[in-house]
């Protein structure tokens, strides 16, 4: 007679560990799909930022020297509208990306005269470029010439930017591959991460 109780009470508690045990497998599972899904979302997240807004570029080249140094880490922002010296990434005609300094924007009348930049008849000041024209002592840091003598016509066309390198002596620019249009500007760029001697805002 004492037997059954005891089978009574043995049965309750397995009864109770199985449904703890369905329980917590559940709770389990749950959490493993939540951080699934966390985990999903961060990733699908990173891509779009990095294909829409943000990506990395290493800057390749002298062309940009003393600004920005081969070897740079940078970040592009992709949803930037590039402004008069700006720092732009684009796709060049040779399908290789190339880093440069918006000079002339649509509409533009651009010349350089005795080492001066003029837009549009009036004499503008490239103070990132200074400390370099200090160090060249057998001529100008950019040769003189007008936009007409380089594309051909009297204005940057619409749709189009005027670039250069601000290492005008040693740059494949605008001088050479013509005005480049907007839909193959990457984004703007002036932040550098790495090396850390060269972390802050390239100007």
């Amino acid at each position: 007679m004492a037997n059954g109780p005891r089978k009574q009470h043995a049965g309750a508690i397995l009864i109770l560990y199985r449904h703890w045990v369905v329980d917590n497998l559940a709770k389990q599972k749950n959490e493993l799909w939540e951080w699934t899904k966390a985990l999903l979302i961060a990733v699908a997240l990173a891509a779009i930022i990095r294909y829409f807004v943000f990506a990395p570029i290493v800057v390749d080249g002298l062309s940009m020297m003393p600004t920005l140094h081969n070897g740079d880490r940078m970040i592009v922002n992709k949803l930037a509208k590039p402004k008069r010296f700006d720092i732009v990434v684009f796709h060049a005609p040779e399908g290789k990306d190339y880093i440069k300094r918006v000079i002339g924007l649509p509409g533009d009348r651009i010349e350089y005269k005795n080492d001066k930049l003029y837009i549009n008849g009036k004499y503008y000041k490239e103070p990132y470029l200074d400390k370099y024209k200090k160090e060249v002592t057998d001529g100008p840091l950019t040769q003189d010439f007008t936009l007409k003598e380089i594309i051909g016509r009297d204005t940057v066309p619409k749709g189009e930017i005027f670039v250069l390198g601000d290492n005008r002596r040693f740059s494949k620019d605008s001088r050479h591959i013509g005005t480049i249009k907007m839909d193959k500007i990457v984004g703007e760029t002036k932040f550098i991460y790495w090396p850390i001697k060269d972390f802050g805002i390239a100007k």
